[in-house]
């Protein structure tokens, strides 16, 4: 604020002369700029290379899951007022709460684009995620939650190896976040202030987009100084290791010098009486082992015990055919639907005992009910293998 007579106070110099924005940019700063302040350079850093570890691992379980190629980029920090989010973000978006309940209290919101959701929904219902639908219906919205439950959840599995214990997440809740509707703010957490990390999202050549993550002031610290004591721990673990390596070798040192004759007169003594036990003890006989051949003793050993196992029940099941189906596909299925196998009309089927084919043969009707005569069969050896 400047001076009655027109002077600039010392602050607006300071902040003249440091080049920060006094402006109140919602995106950047508070009302007054007070958020400049929350966070150092160093504590920026350590969340962004967090988010940069974690959602690497995201992005490979998403590359899985939408069978496309994912990359998430290194993020960038800022801040942001729950006020400001009608600003920032006009256009409706698709809200993930993740609430960690196990290694961390506290929640986060990932914030995707209602375009960018329509193609992941597209591509986890079957589609090919070029011609999606643009309104998000209940089964899209629930696909989009899970392919974020996946994404988080290898996150989480991230988190545990870099902060050294368990972490584990609910399964996040996907909502349509549209801040001209009544009562949005009920689809993010009850804080004033977040601070936002940004990833640039590719999902192939369909996605060339932006993912959002809004994490609360008070857990984006909590990790951070975390993270950073487990750091200062292992440091200074690495810097005493020498200084109790070198006392060690100090104090053997001086104890050498000072009782050097003694301890000469024992390790001479001590050397006679191994030399003279060495010569009393005989010769070793050393002789080359004799094994059986491996296949005769399993095959000996097969037809001794086989008869234990004869009761044994096992499952038989006759296979007629496979195929896969999309999700969008098998959603689809009603009566009268035709699922088309893999194999031709009078082509043997399949044979299994627990799960593991042993024969082939054809099928027949024995007075009402259906049967298989076999056809062919695997030779015992390897039938009994496979059991």
């Amino acid at each position: 604020m400047s001076n009655e007579d027109g002077m600039l106070s010392q602050e607006e110099i300071d902040a003249l002369l440091s080049g920060d924005d006094v402006s109140g940019d919602s995106s950047q700063n508070t009302e007054g700029g007070e958020t400049e302040d929350i966070l150092t350079d160093i504590e920026k850093d350590t969340l962004g290379e967090i988010g940069n570890i974690s959602f690497s691992n995201a992005a490979t379980a998403l590359s899985n899951l939408l069978n496309q190629k994912v990359e998430i980029t290194t993020p960038e920090i800022s801040y942001i007022k729950k006020s400001a989010m009608s600003d920032e973000f006009p256009y409706p978006h698709v809200s993930v709460l993740v609430s960690y309940t196990e290694g961390f209290e506290g929640t986060n919101v990932l914030l995707i684009k209602r375009e960018d959701a329509s193609v992941i929904a597209d591509l986890m219902l079957g589609g090919d995620g070029k011609n999606p639908q643009i309104e998000i219906n209940e089964i899209q919205l629930s696909a989009v939650q899970e392919a974020m439950n996946q994404m988080m959840g290898s996150s989480a599995t991230s988190l545990s190896t870099m902060f050294e214990k368990r972490v584990d997440i609910s399964p996040p809740l996907a909502e349509m976040l549209d801040v001209k509707k009544e009562n949005w703010e009920d689809d993010v957490p009850d804080e004033n202030l977040f601070i936002k990390v940004s990833f640039s999202l590719k999902i192939g050549d369909l996605v060339d987009s932006n993912i959002m993550q809004l994490v609360p002031i008070d857990f984006a610290k909590s990790l951070v100084a975390e993270l950073t004591s487990l750091h200062d721990a292992a440091n200074s673990e690495k810097a005493e290791a020498p200084q109790v390596n070198e006392a060690s070798s100090q104090q053997a040192q001086s104890q050498g010098t000072s009782g050097g004759h003694t301890e000469s007169v024992r390790a001479a003594s001590h050397t006679g009486n191994e030399n003279a036990n060495r010569m009393k003890q005989p010769a070793a006989n050393v002789q080359s082992a004799a094994f059986r051949e491996f296949d005769t003793a399993q095959e000996e050993h097969s037809s001794r015990n086989i008869d234990l196992l004869l009761d044994v029940p096992l499952n038989v099941t006759v296979e007629l055919g496979r195929t896969k189906k999309r999700i969008r596909e098998i959603l689809e299925l009603g009566p009268g639907s035709v699922i088309e196998l893999d194999k031709l009309a009078g082509e043997p089927v399949d044979v299994l005992i627990n799960e593991k084919p042993i024969a082939k043969g054809e099928v027949v009707v024995i007075d009402e009910n259906f049967g298989v005569r076999i056809t062919e069969i695997i030779n015992q050896r390897d039938r009994l293998q496979k059991l």
